[in-house]
């Protein structure tokens, strides 16, 4: 059976930075804030958290907000990796199936994210 659309809660876009491109991430986070202030920006996370490889922080936004914000995003990056995914109430599938990746795609660990 295929997947409506409207089954999307929302969005989460996870911007992956290391000390070397941790100023770039911050001028996107910014530059995010500025454009779209009902975006939800979540914590800077400076180690590996969840399913994620590296430092990231997670931006979350209505599905009305994403055709606008995830081109924004591509822009705006400056070289940045980042996740962008739905929210379907089906975590393991969002963060793999449903995955939009905008540079290299990184090596989640989805072993301890439900079904």
């Amino acid at each position: 059976m295929l997947a409506a659309p409207d089954t999307i809660r929302g969005w989460h876009a996870h911007v992956y930075y290391d000390a070397a491109s941790r100023d770039a991430a911050q001028r996107l986070r910014d530059a995010i804030a500025q454009a779209f202030p009902d975006a939800v920006l979540g914590r800077w996370h400076d180690v590996p958290v969840g399913p994620h490889p590296q430092a990231m922080y997670q931006v979350a936004f209505a599905p009305a907000v994403m055709p606008a914000l995830l081109p924004f995003i591509a822009l705006n990056r400056e070289g940045l990796v980042v996740l962008a995914h739905p929210e379907t109430g089906r975590q393991k599938a969002d963060h793999t199936d449903h995955a939009l990746w905008m540079g290299a795609v990184l090596p989640l660990d989805v072993s301890r994210l439900p079904d």
